[in-house]
């Protein structure tokens, strides 16, 4: 029985150890506030982000990424928004239409509802930072407001949504 137990509580530290490993250093659980990235994530939704990806090397930050960030304007507080713009490109908003590089974006994500009919006059995105926006366009706070993100303030890739249970599944 004593045995039994032993092995028992080695299974418990290693496991604790490795859930310990993987939310330190790999994924890390993050609460989605408010409702600028619906509908792909909604208020209060909980998602996993990848800090690996990007911290590593292991991946560029690429156009169509939701990646969370230390919001500019305040670096106590991050944001979850989706990589619209690269460091070079030329981002534009014509009355709700968004364009990137002369070419209107095709945007599956942003629902006819969602959309606003602002506009913003022609950004060259900056080396080293990243144009980024809400899904709700009409709710967001985003890039149009306070300009490109920093690359070094990104900090994670939005990967799997794990509450509530009828939302589980792989962040696209």
């Amino acid at each position: 029985m004593w045995k039994q137990a032993g092995f028992w509580l080695r299974d418990l530290t290693l496991s604790m150890l490795i859930a310990l490993v993987v939310i330190l250093f790999l994924y890390q659980p993050v609460k989605v506030e408010g409702t600028s990235m619906m509908p792909a994530l909604s208020n209060d939704e909980r998602v996993f982000i990848n800090k690996f990806v990007y911290k590593l090397g292991l991946g560029e930050v690429e156009r169509g990424d939701t990646v969370v960030f230390w919001y500019p304007g305040d670096p106590t507080k991050s944001y979850i928004k989706r990589v619209i713009g690269k460091p070079g490109d030329m981002v534009e908003v014509r009355q709700g239409a968004v364009y990137l590089n002369g070419a209107i974006l095709d945007e599956p994500y942003v629902p006819e509802e969602f959309r606003d009919r602002g506009s913003m006059a022609p950004l060259r995105v900056p080396a080293g930072q990243y144009f980024v926006l809400g899904d709700h366009r009409s709710s967001s706070n985003d890039s149009r407001n306070w300009g490109p993100v920093p690359r070094g303030a990104i900090y994670g890739k939005a990967v799997f949504a794990y509450w509530p249970p009828e939302r589980v599944g792989v962040v696209r």
